[in-house]
């Protein structure tokens, strides 16, 4: 689903404008650890996933919004933007050039933010072990770069384990079974306005079927993900891939 991009030193960037663009779902976190709260600047404040960040930080105990930036509603107090009670007495600016000044090099980068659809990649692996048929199922409310994000990081998972999956399906050319990903993965994108994003990766084997499915219906699944990462990011020396190594 969604994307942001945090870099930390005595402050924190979180980015969350380009939250539906595949190959650019990363967060990119640096920090270096202080005896204060983490202060967190979030790019792209106003949109949806921002005015949720900007809500869950403020809530979180050892952390708060120090900054908010994008190019809409500049000048404006963030919290009234996102309908807090108080105003944060924050206002909204369009210059990131200050803030990108200095970072240090402690690094996270997760593909997601979503705790629930790491959940299923890993129940995925898991499941490719004991079937040899897989295809993917996925709905979004608009058709903006498919197969989706997850969808390709599930192909890319499992093909990376060696096998070639959906052997006996002469079907491959016919349009309607879908696009092939990886190793034989098929992906089904189905698209319908205000539909909950959804990801269900199906394996089959001999008299069954295992089913595995993940959905969205509120950019606010994304929050405990950011603020594990905000605060596991503060402690790291090196580069670290995938916020399912602190999960």
């Amino acid at each position: 689903m969604a994307s942001l991009s945090c870099q930390f030193h005595s402050t924190s960037l979180l980015n969350s404008k380009n939250v539906n663009r595949r190959r650019k779902r990363f967060i990119f976190c640096s920090a270096q650890p202080t005896q204060n709260n983490i202060k967190v600047v979030i790019n792209g404040a106003t949109k949806e996933i921002g005015r949720a960040a900007v809500v869950a930080v403020t809530k979180a105990r050892g952390m708060e919004v120090a900054g908010a930036v994008d190019t809409c509603h500049v000048g404006e107090d963030i919290g009234k933007i996102c309908g807090m009670e108080e105003p944060l007495e924050i206002p909204i600016i369009n210059d990131l050039t200050m803030i990108l000044g200095s970072i240090s090099q402690g690094v996270l980068v997760a593909p997601t933010l979503s705790i629930g659809s790491i959940l299923l990649q890993q129940a995925a692996i898991s499941a490719s072990f004991h079937y040899s048929n897989v295809e993917i199922v996925e709905s979004r409310a608009n058709a903006n770069d498919l197969p989706s994000a997850d969808a390709n990081q599930i192909a890319n998972n499992l093909s990376n384990l060696g096998q070639i999956y959906n052997r006996e399906d002469p079907s491959t050319d016919v349009l309607a079974r879908g696009q092939v990903l990886g190793d034989g993965i098929r992906v089904h994108s189905m698209v319908l306005p205000g539909i909950p994003s959804s990801t269900t990766v199906h394996f089959s084997g001999p008299g069954e079927v295992y089913s595995i499915k993940h959905d969205i219906t509120d950019v606010k699944c994304l929050m405990p993900g950011l603020l594990l990462a905000i605060r596991k990011v503060v402690r790291l020396k090196n580069l670290v891939y995938g916020l399912e190594k602190f999960i």
